[in-house]
This record gives C-alpha cells, structure tokens and sequence, in this order.
C-alpha cells in the first residue's frame, strides 16, 4: 500500500527544511513527509469531503478520460478540470495520457497520513493567537 505523507509547517518552517537539503545539510528520511501545507485550513481545503469522494472514484472507478469522470462525479468539467490541475500540482493525482487525446485521471497513493507534532510548531501558534 502505497502511503503519501503530509506535514504541516510554517512557510518559514518549510523554507528553511528546503534550504537546508539544496545545502546537503538535511537528507530526508523515507518516513517524512513528502508534502507540506503550511496550515490544517489549506489541507483541509484541497482534502476537503468533496474532494475527497472524487479521489476515492477515480481509485475505485478508474476513469479513462476526466469526460468519464465528469459522468461519474456529475461535476462541471471546468470545476473538475480546476480541481484535478489543483491536485496534480499537489502530487494527489496524476493526468496521463490515455487513448487518443484523452487523460486520464490516476491517483498514485491509497492512504494519506498526517504528521502534526505540537510542540515544534508551539511558539507560531501562540504568536498567531495574539
């Protein structure tokens, strides 16, 4: 089962790490995180119930073309074609080349887990309570 790993950090927080392995400084391990949001709002925006759901039809249905897929969700085909781009940038799902001229929608992980550890981000909490 393939696992995508998800980390929330601060902007700062994410430039630094990045920084940090173009220097060679950090190499990072298999069980990181290999995507970041910098709050549980922006997950929870592109994982949002919706969003989700077509995830689960694209792994379940898997559609030759976003034009089956718009059938099968009853999505808008510009909402959905917004929504895939979106997601593709994100590395959720990945646009392929099918038959002819037609892509076709594939989502490369089963299962998304989510590392939050509170105490390092403490202190961007707190300023952002104030």
């Amino acid at each position: 089962m393939k696992t995508l790993r998800i980390g929330i950090a601060s902007y700062e927080k994410m430039k630094e790490r990045t920084m940090a392995i173009a220097r060679g400084e950090l190499k990072p391990g298999n069980d990181e995180p290999k995507l970041w949001f910098t709050s549980i709002e922006s997950l929870a925006r592109v994982l949002s119930d919706k969003n989700r759901i077509l995830l689960n039809l694209i792994i379940e249905q898997q559609p030759k073309s976003i034009a089956e897929l718009e059938t099968l969700s009853g999505r808008a085909k510009s909402n959905l074609s917004r929504t895939l781009k979106s997601m593709e940038r994100f590395g959720l799902v990945e646009l392929l080349k099918g038959e002819g001229s037609a892509v076709c929608p594939r989502v490369p992980y089963e299962e998304i887990q989510l590392d939050l550890q509170f105490a390092h981000h403490q202190q961007d909490h707190f300023a952002a309570l104030r």
